[in-house]
Protein backbone atom coordinates (compact mmCIF):
# COMPACT_ATOMS: atom_id res chain seq x y z
CA UNK A 1 0.00 0.00 0.00
CA UNK A 2 1.50 3.37 -0.86
CA UNK A 3 1.10 5.66 1.84
CA UNK A 4 1.42 9.98 1.21
CA UNK A 5 2.89 11.32 4.11
CA UNK A 6 4.67 14.52 4.42
CA UNK A 7 8.03 12.85 4.28
CA UNK A 8 8.79 9.28 3.11
CA UNK A 9 11.35 8.66 5.57
CA UNK A 10 7.92 9.07 7.90
CA UNK A 11 6.32 5.92 6.96
CA UNK A 12 7.45 3.54 9.24
CA UNK A 13 6.31 5.80 11.88
CA UNK A 14 2.72 6.14 10.69
CA UNK A 15 2.64 2.56 10.72
CA UNK A 16 3.60 1.75 13.78
CA UNK A 17 1.99 4.92 14.99
CA UNK A 18 -1.87 2.67 13.25
CA UNK A 19 -0.83 -0.32 15.00
CA UNK A 20 -1.64 1.40 18.49
CA UNK A 21 -4.73 2.87 17.72
CA UNK A 22 -7.67 1.76 19.66
CA UNK A 23 -10.06 4.12 18.86
CA UNK A 24 -10.50 6.71 15.71
CA UNK A 25 -12.39 9.83 15.66
CA UNK A 26 -13.28 11.77 12.76
CA UNK A 27 -14.58 15.48 12.30
CA UNK A 28 -17.87 15.19 9.99
CA UNK A 29 -17.95 18.02 7.86
CA UNK A 30 -14.73 18.34 5.21
CA UNK A 31 -13.89 14.16 6.13
CA UNK A 32 -16.94 12.42 6.01
CA UNK A 33 -18.49 15.02 3.87
CA UNK A 34 -16.86 17.09 1.08
CA UNK A 35 -17.59 20.45 3.64
CA UNK A 36 -20.34 21.51 1.83
CA UNK A 37 -24.14 21.93 3.26
CA UNK A 38 -26.66 22.18 0.39
CA UNK A 39 -30.45 23.42 1.23
CA UNK A 40 -33.49 22.34 -1.30
CA UNK A 41 -36.29 24.80 -2.31
CA UNK A 42 -38.24 23.94 1.09
CA UNK A 43 -34.84 24.66 3.29
CA UNK A 44 -33.97 21.67 4.18
CA UNK A 45 -30.18 20.98 4.65
CA UNK A 46 -28.84 17.82 3.22
CA UNK A 47 -25.35 16.36 2.72
CA UNK A 48 -23.45 13.97 0.84
CA UNK A 49 -21.34 10.86 2.68
CA UNK A 50 -19.86 8.11 0.94
CA UNK A 51 -21.23 5.17 1.54
CA UNK A 52 -17.47 3.58 1.30
CA UNK A 53 -16.42 4.96 4.27
CA UNK A 54 -18.90 3.66 6.15
CA UNK A 55 -18.39 0.08 4.76
CA UNK A 56 -14.55 1.32 5.99
CA UNK A 57 -16.47 1.56 9.17
CA UNK A 58 -17.18 -1.56 9.30
CA UNK A 59 -14.15 -3.10 8.35
CA UNK A 60 -12.43 -1.33 11.00
CA UNK A 61 -14.77 -2.43 13.78
CA UNK A 62 -14.86 -6.57 12.53
CA UNK A 63 -11.26 -6.87 11.68
CA UNK A 64 -9.20 -5.18 14.05
CA UNK A 65 -11.94 -4.43 16.69
CA UNK A 66 -11.55 -0.38 16.32
CA UNK A 67 -14.69 1.57 16.64
CA UNK A 68 -15.39 5.29 15.64
CA UNK A 69 -16.39 8.46 17.12
CA UNK A 70 -18.03 11.75 15.65
CA UNK A 71 -16.80 15.33 17.15
CA UNK A 72 -18.15 18.01 15.23
CA UNK A 73 -18.78 22.02 15.66
CA UNK A 74 -21.83 21.64 13.60
CA UNK A 75 -25.42 20.67 14.95
CA UNK A 76 -27.52 17.97 12.26
CA UNK A 77 -30.03 15.56 12.78
CA UNK A 78 -28.60 14.45 9.41
CA UNK A 79 -25.46 13.34 11.38
CA UNK A 80 -26.72 11.71 13.87
CA UNK A 81 -28.92 9.42 11.97
CA UNK A 82 -25.64 8.81 9.41
CA UNK A 83 -23.66 8.04 13.00
CA UNK A 84 -26.81 5.44 14.61
CA UNK A 85 -26.59 3.68 11.00
CA UNK A 86 -22.95 3.06 11.14
CA UNK A 87 -23.42 1.96 14.89
CA UNK A 88 -20.96 4.81 15.90
CA UNK A 89 -20.35 4.42 19.81
CA UNK A 90 -19.66 8.43 20.39
CA UNK A 91 -21.20 10.96 18.56
CA UNK A 92 -20.70 14.59 19.73
CA UNK A 93 -22.16 17.62 17.79
CA UNK A 94 -21.74 21.28 18.86
CA UNK A 95 -18.47 20.72 19.79
CA UNK A 96 -16.35 24.35 20.39
CA UNK A 97 -13.37 22.67 22.14
CA UNK A 98 -12.43 18.93 20.85
CA UNK A 99 -9.35 18.64 22.04
CA UNK A 100 -11.12 18.26 25.50
CA UNK A 101 -14.01 16.32 24.34
CA UNK A 102 -11.49 13.96 22.86
CA UNK A 103 -9.78 14.07 25.97
CA UNK A 104 -13.02 13.13 28.24
CA UNK A 105 -13.75 10.73 25.51
CA UNK A 106 -10.78 9.01 25.99
CA UNK A 107 -11.19 8.91 30.02
CA UNK A 108 -14.13 7.33 29.40
CA UNK A 109 -13.04 4.64 27.71
CA UNK A 110 -9.52 4.61 29.46
CA UNK A 111 -7.39 5.29 26.64
CA UNK A 112 -4.57 7.80 26.37
CA UNK A 113 -4.46 10.38 23.64
CA UNK A 114 -1.41 8.44 22.49
CA UNK A 115 -3.49 5.52 21.41
CA UNK A 116 -6.51 7.34 19.15
CA UNK A 117 -6.32 8.37 15.86
CA UNK A 118 -7.63 11.39 14.41
CA UNK A 119 -8.46 13.05 11.22
CA UNK A 120 -9.96 16.42 10.77
CA UNK A 121 -9.40 19.23 8.15
CA UNK A 122 -9.25 22.85 9.86
CA UNK A 123 -8.80 25.18 12.51
CA UNK A 124 -10.87 23.15 14.92
CA UNK A 125 -8.99 19.85 14.87
CA UNK A 126 -5.86 21.32 14.91
CA UNK A 127 -5.43 20.63 18.29
CA UNK A 128 -6.40 17.49 18.49
CA UNK A 129 -4.01 16.69 15.62
CA UNK A 130 -1.24 17.59 17.13
CA UNK A 131 -1.56 15.42 20.37
CA UNK A 132 -3.21 12.08 18.82
CA UNK A 133 -1.23 9.38 18.59
CA UNK A 134 -2.01 9.73 15.04
CA UNK A 135 -3.40 12.13 12.90
CA UNK A 136 -4.56 12.99 9.17
CA UNK A 137 -6.39 14.79 6.92
CA UNK A 138 -8.13 14.81 3.07
CA UNK A 139 -5.83 16.02 0.38
CA UNK A 140 -8.38 19.05 0.45
CA UNK A 141 -7.32 20.31 3.96
CA UNK A 142 -6.56 23.46 5.10
CA UNK A 143 -2.36 23.87 4.27
CA UNK A 144 -1.51 24.65 7.80
CA UNK A 145 -3.80 21.35 8.93
CA UNK A 146 -1.55 19.42 6.27
CA UNK A 147 1.41 20.76 7.75
CA UNK A 148 0.90 18.85 11.03
CA UNK A 149 -0.68 15.76 9.82
CA UNK A 150 1.17 12.19 9.60
CA UNK A 151 -0.80 11.58 6.84
CA UNK A 152 -2.65 13.09 4.31
CA UNK A 153 -5.27 10.96 1.99
CA UNK A 154 -5.00 11.19 -1.70
CA UNK A 155 -8.74 11.53 -1.66
CA UNK A 156 -10.56 14.71 -0.73
CA UNK A 157 -13.31 14.87 2.28
CA UNK A 158 -16.63 12.84 1.28
CA UNK A 159 -14.73 11.14 -1.48
CA UNK A 160 -13.08 8.18 0.32
CA UNK A 161 -10.13 10.17 2.48
CA UNK A 162 -11.95 8.84 6.00
CA UNK A 163 -11.61 5.19 4.24
CA UNK A 164 -8.33 5.39 3.22
CA UNK A 165 -7.07 6.49 6.64
CA UNK A 166 -9.00 3.52 7.93
CA UNK A 167 -7.30 1.08 5.12
CA UNK A 168 -4.28 2.30 6.24
CA UNK A 169 -4.77 1.40 10.15
CA UNK A 170 -6.46 -2.09 9.07
CA UNK A 171 -3.47 -3.05 7.06
CA UNK A 172 -0.83 -1.46 9.81
CA UNK A 173 -2.60 -4.23 12.19
CA UNK A 174 -3.28 -7.27 10.14
CA UNK A 175 -0.33 -6.94 7.92
CA UNK A 176 2.96 -5.28 9.90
Amino acid sequence: MDYMVNNSDMENNVIEKAKKVKLLFTDCDGVLTDGGIYYSNSGEELKRFSLRDGMGTERLRSLVNIDTAIITGESSNIVGRRAKKLNIIELHTQVTDKLKCVNDICKKHHLSISEIAYIGDDTNDYEVMKQAGLSACPNDAISFVKDIADYITTNNGGYGAYREFVELIIDAKMNH
